[in-house]
């Protein structure tokens, strides 16, 4: 997925491409904005996200601490439970659409390894979700176990 500015044409590789008018720039939405008119489509949502990555072993205390570090600069982050040689992040990201949550969350492990001193591991997994579906996992029993405590755990 390649970032667009407004305005600019990009080929998807076949017929049928967007005009300049029609394509979207890949945005964030910061906390707190609110929608000030467009389509319905454009409204932000709430998408859950899981984020799984794998690698080499590193020692278990760097993972922990540098997971620590990722919740401490990014407090939207609700559990991450790792492993000497794997870690699942989990969260809530609000985004105007799928793809943009996707892109958000695919991009967070590379954008903040050195930041935070993450593992050079890559990312082996992702879900994303809307609340709609969250909402009716959890009910139905599916969903993370409501025991898990928010914060940095090792797997059990």
């Amino acid at each position: 997925m390649r970032r667009v500015r407004p305005g600019t044409t990009v080929s998807h590789g076949g017929r049928g491409s967007r005009a300049a008018s029609e394509e979207r720039a890949l945005t964030s939405v910061a906390a707190g904005d609110r929608y000030r008119g467009g389509e319905a489509r454009d409204l932000p949502r709430l998408w859950h996200v899981t984020l799984s990555v794998s690698g080499e072993p590193a020692p278990v205390a760097e993972v922990r601490r540098a997971l620590e570090q990722l919740a401490h600069d990014h407090p939207f982050l609700l559990t991450s439970r790792y492993a000497d040689d794997h870690a699942e992040i989990r969260y809530w990201e609000e985004a105007r659409d799928l793809h943009d949550a996707a892109a958000v969350a695919l991009r967070l492990w590379g954008e903040h390894r050195r930041t935070a001193g993450l593992p050079p591991w890559e990312i082996v997994g992702l879900e994303v979700i809307d609340r709609a579906t969250y909402r009716s996992r959890v009910a139905a029993g599916h969903g993370p176990v409501p025991a898990t405590p928010v914060g940095v755990h090792p797997f059990p």
